[in-house]
């Protein structure tokens, strides 16, 4: 194979959109002031508007406020994952946050103020980050000088307000953007289920349980010294509902001796529906084996902008969850879709991240799975073929991308099989980051070769990559491999990126990234190595149940929350925000993770693979831990 330089096309990443975290550009008027809604007007122009919506029409809309002290509250948080600071785990309450880094109750009353001045009811959230308002069309129509209008966009029919809303510039100072006024994303669960052609039959660690996690990364010892998880909750954001009975069924089959009556769901906005209803189920059952004796809190909400956001909201704000799981979310194009179209930068990322800061100052280790599309996040959201400028180009998936949550990326342990079908024999020898390109050849076999093929067999594995909102945070600066790597060109995007093609004969290159480099660790999340999970028909509790088999990093983001509701009982702390402890761990001696550094497609999630010698590698991050080693290390300070 060939080798050359490559850089990342990160041309679509302005400096101004970095910067918008800290300084939006708003449009002024006289009296008002233009804030950022979640869609911007290059979408929304796109759509076919057939009429307005009825004024009496009900409308759930979020005042999102911007942070006070942002910087202080950044030093804060190093603080608290500093053995050397006095403030070393010294975390904050709900209070003590919303007094220091949210704006003044009397900033909050002008906002709730001007509001329920047009009728408009609202609830503030205990961080004062959040105003949730309830009103109708007409008087938010009225108190943001907009239009509410039905619409229709990809075959998919929602309201939008065409034009950002408006505020006076009093209060507009406050606001950094505003939710719910369009209601047009939805977001994806980063869950596959394994689909063999039913003649082959492969051998190896399938159809795996908790215990084939427990032994293979070393999390026995924890175990042995009597932890359980016993004073811990467990918190999992979602955007499906699912049955409670299910989890406690499978912790039964697996011989789990769990904690009676631990699980609780909390309904967000009204509560979510069904659609995805696997994905809660094995994040519920997952965690909640690692750490048998953890309370488990599932936060549902619809599967909206306002649902996702006011999810973490309520989970952060309550502050009984100390381990936080995510495993939805929207990848990183479907915004920078907005910004090639020279549309203002949506302020939605930041959303998150504001949420996930007040998160690690007051002691919650948060998690979001890094997406299964491997190098490419948005394939499968957007068709190959689209003409979507930058949907085939490398990618990450958000709410992953912030620096303040842990991005939990994929492998595949070793395993093997032959295809009576096909003739094929597929092997993996070892470990290796999760990238389907070790099956390419049996996809051919299969005559599976095709475009329309592309995004559901090929362009799948561990989410890696780069950010192109957040910059490098601290914790990766001068880390060994961050912002560098090494890959296996194998898909030739066009040069707006608007579809791919397959090499003919992969390359290996190398070249130079920025940004966020994601994901921060990886454990086992291919389909083909994948874990079982029990399900029953949504809605009706034992009704057609059984077991399927899953991947996707899906399941590594509640388990390192389970995993981590176990340290804690074991080290008897609150280890708080995992990545400045484990970027530090990972670049001294006796490392509790093994980077995964074979070059190659043995070794690879599409693209990125391992460069030998680094501690960090796109593909799998810091590489996969050893938990009782990991346990050892936060607690040896």
């Amino acid at each position: 194979m060939g080798q050359r330089r490559w850089t990342i096309p990160l041309a679509m990443a302005s400096a101004g959109m970095l910067a918008f975290a800290v300084s939006p550009g708003f449009a002024y008027g006289d009296t008002s002031q233009s804030v950022p809604q979640d869609v911007s007007p290059a979408v929304l122009s796109q759509a076919s508007y057939f009429g307005d919506l009825p004024d009496d029409t009900p409308v759930t809309v979020d005042i999102v406020l911007k942070l006070r002290n942002a910087q202080a509250l950044q030093s804060y948080i190093n603080q608290t994952t500093d053995p050397s600071s006095r403030n070393y785990r010294h975390y904050l309450s709900v209070s003590q946050f919303a007094q220091q880094y949210a704006p003044s109750p009397q900033d909050i009353r002008a906002i709730t103020n001007y509001l329920q001045a047009f009728g408009i009811q609202t609830t503030v959230y205990p961080d004062h980050l959040i105003i949730t308002a309830n009103g109708t069309v007409g008087q938010f129509n009225q108190a943001f000088k907009t239009k509410i209008q039905s619409a229709k966009l990809n075959g998919r029919s929602f309201h939008a307000a065409k034009q950002n809303p408006m505020l006076p510039a009093g209060i507009a100072k406050d606001v950094l953007c505003v939710l719910g006024l369009t209601n047009y994303y939805n977001f994806k669960s980063n869950a596959l289920e394994r689909n063999l052609d039913p003649a082959d039959t492969p051998v190896g660690p399938l159809n795996l349980t908790p215990q084939d996690l427990i032994s293979h990364y070393d999390v026995g010892p924890l175990y042995q010294q009597g932890a359980t998880g016993a004073g811990q909750t467990i918190g999992i954001v979602t955007l499906a509902d699912f049955n409670p009975e299910d989890a406690y069924a499978f912790w039964n089959d697996m011989g789990i001796n769990v904690k009676a009556n631990r699980i609780t769901e909390v309904p967000v906005d009204g509560g979510a529906g069904w659609d995805g209803y696997d994905e809660t189920t094995l994040d519920v059952e997952q965690s909640g084996a690692l750490a048998p004796q953890a309370d488990i809190r599932v936060y549902e909400a619809p599967n909206t902008d306002t649902g996702f956001v006011d999810a973490f909201a309520t989970a952060i704000s309550e502050d009984i969850a100390q381990q936080i799981s995510v495993s939805w979310g929207l990848a990183e194009p479907a915004i920078l879709y907005l910004v090639a179209n020279n549309a203002e930068t949506p302020a939605y990322p930041y959303v998150f991240n504001q949420l996930f800061m007040e998160a690690a100052a007051q002691g919650q280790s948060m998690f979001a799975a890094a997406g299964d599309e491997g190098a490419y996040d948005a394939v499968r959201e957007f068709y190959l073929n689209s003409g979507v400028p930058g949907v085939a180009l490398p990618s990450v998936d958000q709410p992953a991308d912030s620096p303040y949550i842990t991005a939990a990326g994929g492998t595949t342990l070793p395993f093997h099989f032959t295809s009576p079908s096909t003739g094929i024999t597929v092997h993996v020898d070892q470990e290796r980051a999760w990238g389907w390109d070790y099956l390419y050849n049996y996809f051919d076999a299969r005559g599976l070769n095709n475009p329309a093929q592309w995004a559901a067999r090929y362009l799948v594995g561990g989410g890696g990559g780069f950010s192109l909102f957040f910059p490098t945070p601290d914790y990766q600066q001068g880390v060994p491999g961050v912002n560098k790597f090494t890959g296996v060109l194998q898909w030739i995007p066009t040069q707006n990126g608007s579809s791919l093609t397959r090499a003919t004969q992969p390359q290996i290159i190398t070249g130079n990234g920025a940004g966020r480099n994601l994901p921060d660790l990886s454990m086992n999340a291919d389909p083909y190595t994948g874990y079982l999970v029990y399900l029953s028909d949504p809605g009706k509790p034992g009704s057609n149940a059984g077991y399927a088999v899953y991947g996707g990093t899906s399941f590594v983001a509640p388990q390192l929350a389970g995993l981590t509701a176990l340290i804690n009982d074991a080290d008897h702390t609150r280890v708080g925000f995992w990545n400045p402890q484990i970027y530090r761990f990972a670049t001294t001696k006796n490392s509790p993770f093994t980077p995964l550094n074979t070059t190659g497609t043995t070794n690879d999630n599409d693209l990125y693979t391992g460069t030998a010698g680094t501690v960090y590698n796109q593909a799998t991050g810091l590489g996969i831990p050893d938990i009782a080693k990991l346990a050892d290390r936060f607690a040896g300070h």
